[in-house]
């Protein structure tokens, strides 16, 4: 499964009331960094398809949602579970460290 793109109108079915954790990637396509941490989220979207989904929301698109979970800088990548946030992290991070915020 590839990522999944985030909105304001499907955000409620794509990450609220998901069965599976979601990584949720905070991104602009004008952030370098956020560039460069994109395949290695496409790679646990394939691989971890089935017990967890990775939705990427563009910050300058979805500012409601960048507010509402007060994103500061990007990348940002939280993962939610039945609904909360159970992990974040600011910045590039090796696909272990991403892929060890799912399994918390």
């Amino acid at each position: 499964m590839a990522t999944i793109k985030i909105t304001k109108d499907n955000f409620d079915s794509e990450v609220l009331n998901s069965k599976e954790p979601v990584l949720l990637d905070f991104w602009a396509s004008w952030c370098g960094p956020c560039r460069m941490v994109a395949p290695t989220l496409e790679q646990i979207s394939e691989e971890m398809e089935g017990s967890a989904k990775v939705g990427k929301i563009n910050v300058d698109e979805e500012t409601e949602l960048a507010s509402q979970f007060r994103v500061m800088s990007i990348p940002t990548l939280m993962v939610v579970k039945d609904g909360k946030v159970s992990a974040t992290a600011v910045g590039v991070r090796p696909k272990h460290d991403i892929v060890r915020m799912l399994e918390v």
